[in-house]
């Protein structure tokens, strides 16, 4: 299939960017922030907008290049298997104002699949201590 992608981004290349579907859009901005060569990558939400299986290829997409550019990553996500799935270490937040509640270290070894025990055991843990902040502040 990637014998494909280079013909398929060059039908693409005249299209404006409200022609494209949300993951292209996604695969664009993505190239433009790492034509820059910045050594870190922010990245706010960056596939909360995408079908599961796009999302999926991105995931991957994203944990191959921060391996082959040794890039620091700073990616913020309300998708906690997200976070256990791409993270290194997950830290929660409270909300306003916005404080380090805890951190949890992510010790297991890559590649990561979504749907695998260890990313949905350390999910419901942080789930679990995020329902806990969510009470807290709702009183």
């Amino acid at each position: 299939m990637s014998c494909w992608r280079p013909y398929i981004y060059w039908i693409f290349a005249g299209k404006r960017p409200h022609e494209l579907s949300g993951g292209m859009r996604q695969r664009v901005a993505l190239a433009r922030v790492l034509a820059s060569n910045s050594p870190v990558l922010l990245m706010d939400e960056p596939f909360g907008a995408l079908d599961a299986m796009t999302r999926d290829v991105l995931h991957d997409e994203i944990e191959r290049i921060w391996s082959e550019r040794n890039l620091t990553v700073l990616f913020v996500t309300h998708n906690v298997r997200e976070a256990a799935r791409l993270g290194d270490r997950i830290v929660l937040l409270s909300s306003r104002p916005g404080r380090v509640v805890e951190e949890f270290a992510v010790d297991y070894s890559r590649p990561r699949r979504i749907d695998s025990p260890e990313v949905s055991q350390l999910a419901a843990k942080v789930t679990d201590r995020l329902r806990e902040e969510v009470r807290r502040h709702g009183r």
